[in-house]
């Protein structure tokens, strides 16, 4: 038994000093781990730089964002920080692996951002995958509805031709060539050109210019030909409008032809309208290498006796029209009970040509110099509404009720989502020693008005033009031209108005002057390069 016993105290002793010695390697081990971990984190905390030298800061990230409050503005620097720091860290331990093993599965970039409120420019996050457009299938939609494209979109903020047309959707073919014009905008241009008022300015001097040759366009008409009618000065078409806020971009028929391409673009109005219709005509041609895919759908080569014309540009699918209608509203003939038939103006009805232009993609209306001619403004027995002819009505009056039934018409027919209305305002004439019919003269006259105290007060038919449009739902732009066209008392053709004269008119060439129509080169074009802006406007907004 005694051996027995001292056997099992030896075994025991030994089994305990065994033990013991194995609980005092582990505890060695466990301090030292702890040691270790405690140094390479103080090392971490002071000296970050040794793992990062990217790293533009020298402070600790673990210190500095543990203590730092999380704010809006240095959330996402925060999350940034660790990222960076964290991609840093796997690349010291494992020097061989590749960046894009340490990456997360979202990269970014950094987009600067122009701010509407106070025009600064703050720099902003965006994703650069295929979740980046709410997309997370990868179908490709456009970005353009994001948060960033439509802060930038804001930036915007006025736009001198509504905001409803979708100009950029053509009812009538491919519109990849608009867009590829809209994204070739440059969009500080159109930031100045949406804040600025394009009708105060002054003429200026450009050598540049016209925008066409003189004598180079056989469409325009005789009247309007000054070059060829034997105009040896050359002011007339050297000047262009400079407005006091922006400049305005030369026209560039190459651009304008693939705004329009697959529209359609009317002009609805008087002669004047024609004179415009004209100029632009002329501009975008010279932009055409085959002048024959240009031509009037009717085959007409002359532009004063239809009520419509329409010139194709075949290459681009769109037709440039011009409509004839002198008062917006109907001309109209009534019998008399002894069976006599007089002309008469119907102040409730639109012109009946409407029907045939109310669906264009844009429209220029205007009217004005008919009101002022002598049967409107005496007006007796001729304005009409329903079966009643007045026997004697105000002229102010009478444009005030046909503008206000043409503003009823626009709305009730003309559809703002695919349509853009402009109104272009009264073009001011120039007769000296009286009016068209009377002797009135201009021939002298070499240069454009300096002097703004010589300008006419702005006409009251204008003061109601404003009215109405204000006063209609349809959004509508108006080109205001009356105090631009006023400068120019040198722009009419005077008696360089037509080549073949009549017998009378030989022996009296002074006393039928044209005091009211523009030659072409001239004003009508610088109407039609702000058109040409109001319409660059437009597209970039859309996008």
């Amino acid at each position: 038994m005694a051996d027995v016993a001292k056997f099992a105290g030896t075994f025991i002793s030994d089994i305990f000093t065994s033990r013991f010695r194995t609980t005092s390697k582990k505890l060695a081990l466990l301090y030292a781990f702890l040691f270790v971990f405690v140094a390479f984190n103080f090392f971490l905390a002071f000296f970050p730089s040794s793992f990062d030298n990217s790293s533009s800061s020298s402070s600790s990230p673990w210190f500095t964002n543990l203590f730092t409050v999380a704010t809006p503005n240095n959330i996402s620097a925060f999350g940034e920080s660790y990222r960076s720091h964290f991609s840093s860290i796997f690349a010291f331990f494992f020097p061989t692996s590749s960046p894009e093993d340490s990456k997360d599965f979202t990269t970014t970039n950094s987009t600067q951002v122009l701010n509407p409120q106070n025009g600064s420019i703050s720099s902003t996050t965006t994703v650069d995958n295929q979740a980046k457009n709410g997309d997370l299938h990868g179908s490709g939609k456009d970005s353009s509805t994001s948060p960033v494209s439509q802060l930038k979109n804001a930036t915007i903020s006025s736009n001198p031709i509504g905001d409803k047309k979708n100009f950029s959707n053509s009812k009538q073919g491919n519109n990849n060539s608009s867009s590829k014009v809209g994204r070739e905008i440059d969009g500080g241009l159109i930031s100045s050109l949406s804040k600025c008022d394009m009708f105060d300015g002054n003429w200026v001097r450009d050598e540049s210019y016209p925008l066409y040759k003189p004598g180079s366009c056989k469409l325009i008409d005789e009247q309007f030909n000054c070059f060829l009618n034997g105009r040896q000065d050359n002011g007339y078409y050297k000047l262009k409008w400079q407005p006091k806020g922006c400049t305005l971009p030369r026209l560039d028929p190459q651009k304008m032809l693939e705004m329009l391409r697959g529209k359609r673009l009317v002009f609805v109005g008087d002669s004047l309208n024609r004179n415009m219709w004209e100029s632009l005509i002329c501009i975008l041609k010279s932009a055409v290498k085959d002048q024959n895919k240009i031509y009037e759908k009717f085959g007409r080569h002359h532009f004063r006796n239809e009520a419509w014309y329409s010139f194709m540009f075949e290459d681009y699918k769109c037709t440039v029209d011009f409509f004839v209608s002198p008062f917006l509203v109907e001309e109209w003939v009534v019998t008399e009970k002894n069976g006599t038939k007089k002309e008469t103006l119907r102040l409730d009805l639109v012109s009946k040509s409407a029907d045939k232009y109310k669906t264009a993609d844009i429209i220029v209306f205007n009217t004005g110099h008919w009101w002022t001619h002598e049967k409107t403004s005496l007006g007796k027995d001729y304005y009409q509404e329903g079966t009643h002819v007045y026997k004697e009505l105000n002229v102010m009056k009478a444009f005030r009720k046909a503008l206000t039934h043409w503003g009823r018409w626009v709305d009730a027919n003309i559809n703002p989502m695919t349509s853009l209305v402009f109104f272009r305002g009264y073009s001011a004439s120039h007769f000296s020693g009286g009016q068209w019919n009377s002797g009135g003269k201009c021939d002298h006259q070499t240069e454009a008005i300096k002097n703004m105290t010589y300008l006419s007060p702005y006409p009251s038919k204008m003061i109601v033009l404003e009215k109405v449009l204000r006063g209609m739902n349809t959004h509508v732009a108006y080109l205001n031209v009356t105090r631009m066209t006023d400068f120019r008392k040198d722009g009419h053709p005077s008696i360089y108005r037509k080549q073949k004269m009549s017998e009378e008119e030989r022996k009296s060439p002074l006393s039928f002057q044209d005091c009211s129509h523009w030659c072409l080169p001239g004003v009508p074009d610088s109407w039609n390069e702000i058109l040409y802006s109001q319409l660059l406007v437009k597209l970039k907004q859309e996008r």
